[in-house]
């Protein structure tokens, strides 16, 4: 028995596999180790029953999980996970590692992340090339969920939402300024809070303003990661994984366009891909 777990800063998914078909299933808070210590990732682990059931008889576990990015928080993650589950053997990659895998298998492309967070780099067939792009929602994370939450914040409270959009916003999260900056400033947690958002902007895509806050971030993204990528590794397939470019497909493609490319696969949820990879 296997499980593939694959992780961005708000949520893990966990698969379990036998014999190459699933036989369960759990998500949960995102384990990006960073952000999460022992003692949390314990309390969520032991919140799941799927996992209780299960841990004595998994002998193999895969995590790609964001903010794995060292050979320290790798391990620190390894640790945490044999504490819980005593009979695996625990390999612990970045989610970056899990995107390439997902999208390209064993063959080489440029692969981009567009989830909760950003990312992008050129996979070789059996692991992607270092770069300086993961420098998480503070620095970086250009068009992922993270930065579209923050967008649609900022114009929230500086009231540049058009008229209908502050009225819908103001309706669906009841939200004032102060809320607001003590969850981005004060509270833990404040990738989660801002990559919520991104509800409303699956909610409202066919609105004109949302279709523009969509085009701008994918276009900082392109300019930051994916242009300088293709240029060092001209003529690769370029693929996408996550949850934005998966519910933005169309966007993210026109705009790819109008930069001169095309975008060969669009994986909304790599875990499926993954699952299958080890399981057989």
């Amino acid at each position: 028995m296997i499980a593939v777990v694959y992780s961005g800063s708000k949520t893990a998914l966990w698969k379990i596999a036998k014999d190459g078909k699933t036989i369960a299933e759990c998500s949960m808070p995102g384990i990006n180790p960073f952000f999460v210590d022992q003692k949390s990732l314990l309390q969520q682990l032991n919140k799941k029953s799927i996992l209780i059931n299960n841990a004595e008889q998994i002998k193999k576990i895969h995590v790609f999980a964001a903010g794995a990015t060292s050979i320290e928080r790798r391990n620190e993650l390894v640790a945490s996970l044999r504490i819980f589950f005593k009979h695996s053997k625990i390999t612990v990659q970045d989610d970056l590692y899990g995107a390439a895998i997902a999208a390209c298998f064993n063959k080489s492309g440029v692969v981009g992340i567009l989830g909760s967070g950003a990312n992008c780099a050129y996979f070789d067939g059996t692991k992607p090339e270092p770069n300086n792009f993961g420098l998480g929602f503070i620095l970086s994370d250009e068009g992922s969920a993270t930065y579209l939450g923050k967008m649609i914040l900022k114009y929230y409270l500086q009231e540049k939402l058009p008229a209908d959009l502050m009225k819908k916003f103001s309706k669906k999260y009841d939200l004032n300024r102060s809320e607001i900056l003590d969850k981005v400033y004060k509270k833990t947690m404040a990738q989660q809070f801002l990559s919520s958002f991104l509800d409303f902007f699956i909610e409202n895509r066919e609105h004109e303003y949302i279709q523009q806050l969509l085009d701008n971030g994918f276009q900082r993204y392109i300019d930051s990661y994916l242009l300088p990528t293709i240029k060092l590794h001209p003529g690769e397939e370029v693929h996408f994984v996550g949850i934005v470019a998966g519910n933005f497909q169309d966007r993210l493609r026109a705009v790819a366009k109008k930069n001169g490319f095309e975008i060969t696969t669009i994986t909304k949820e790599p875990i499926y891909n993954l699952l299958n990879y080890y399981s057989n």
